[in-house]
């Protein structure tokens, strides 16, 4: 028998590799002559790098850089270059990411993903040619003006002055000069890893939708939407491109639109570009079982995340899945696409104890255990 392991991170709890790791531990003590394969999975966010450089069994490079973060302050933060010496998985949210700024710090008027840019010119700087960038967990609002200053483009208003790369420069954007951009990026490729499909602006657009969590009120959020179709606007002018509608766009606070318009960015599902570079469709062909799952089981798990995402690949190649998660949104999700959807909690707990690593891992060992067990009584 063959299991293939899927699971995306347990956020805020536990990895996504250890987590499949527990499964796995689970499947070969019942079933002790299967076949585990463990492809961990990420969705564009936290998690999104190590996913890949297991994919490569560590056959990759591990750089750390200064840098600074959505605050501009001076940091350190990591990514990876891969075997071939030219491609760099850069997480965004290791320079720009929510959790660096502290909670009553957090306004996307004042953030920047300057940082980031500051990581993509170190890797041109050790040879870097290609990029993969995944978008998830930003604390910005910025367009992706910060990462961009990084690399040369100018941002001014109308008496040509240049302005500071943050959400709030958004709706006094007048010009965008782009002589002094890195002449390497000519020679780039860019792929942009999303986990959301929303547009730059509008009701569905990057502030609207995810300005609040990164700690907008209702007057920021409004700002900051007139901002970014000020810079929508403002970029078509400069090359044409129109950014305000595209799906994917509004991914970490507009990144997604404008390294798409200004680095000819590819925008991608986070999750597919994983399980592609993973080979998933070629390992699950033979497959009896897929086992996924994350934190929580809701309908946002089979909108483009990997729950869903993984869903689709089993149905298309007729293997059953089997969901694993800390809760399930019986209301949300209709079970009827997987051969079991189970919960990891086994008692009434706290949500602070719940999400302990310790316990996360204890219960999902059990879980999987059981679900081992009915599949080998099913099939004795």
């Amino acid at each position: 028998m063959k299991i293939v392991v899927a699971f995306d991170s347990f956020k805020g709890s536990a990895g996504a590799h250890e987590v499949g790791d527990a499964v796995a531990r689970a499947f070969k003590e019942v079933l002790a002559e299967c076949e585990v394969v463990n492809v961990p999975v990420a969705d564009g966010g936290e998690g999104s790098v190590e996913a890949v450089a297991h994919i490569y069994s560590g056959k990759v490079t591990r750089v750390e850089c200064n840098t600074v973060d959505p605050l501009m302050r001076p940091i350190k933060a990591n990514y990876i270059i891969l075997g071939d010496g030219e491609t760099a998985a850069i997480e965004l949210a290791t320079a720009s990411g929510l959790p660096l700024v502290e909670p009553q710090l957090r306004n996307p008027l004042n953030t920047t993903t300057l940082g980031t840019g500051l990581i993509i010119k170190d890797a041109l700087d050790r040879g870097c040619r290609r990029f993969v960038i995944w978008l998830g967990g930003s604390a910005t609002n910025d367009g992706g003006m910060g990462l961009l200053t990084a690399l040369g483009y100018r941002f001014l208003d109308v008496n040509d002055q240049e302005l500071p790369p943050t959400g709030k420069s958004l709706p006094l954007l007048a010009t965008i000069d782009g002589s002094s951009a890195d002449k390497r990026l000519a020679t780039c490729h860019f792929t942009a890893a999303c986990d959301v499909r929303n547009p730059l602006t509008g009701p569905m657009g990057a502030a609207h939708i995810f300005a609040p969590q990164k700690g907008a009120d209702a007057r920021v959020v409004q700002y900051l939407d007139h901002g970014l179709a000020q810079y929508a606007h403002i970029i078509h002018q400069f090359c044409g491109c129109e950014i305000s509608t595209l799906p994917g766009a509004g991914a970490a606070g507009g990144v997604g639109g404008g390294i798409a318009a200004l680095l000819g960015a590819c925008l991608k599902p986070g999750c597919e570009i994983i399980l592609d570079l993973a080979g998933f469709d070629d390992i699950i062909t033979d497959a009896d079982y897929i086992i996924t799952g994350e934190g929580k089981i809701d309908a946002q798990s089979l909108m483009g995340k990997v729950v869903g995402t993984v869903l689709h690949r089993a149905a298309s190649a007729r293997v059953p899945v089997i969901g694993i998660a800390g809760a399930v949104d019986c209301n949300e999700v209709d079970d009827g696409q997987f051969a079991a959807l189970l919960s990891i909690q086994q008692s009434p707990t706290t949500l602070e104890d719940a999400m302990q690593n310790s316990t996360t891992l204890r219960n999902v060992w059990f879980t999987a255990r059981q679900a081992a067990k009915l599949i080998k009584s099913c099939r004795s």
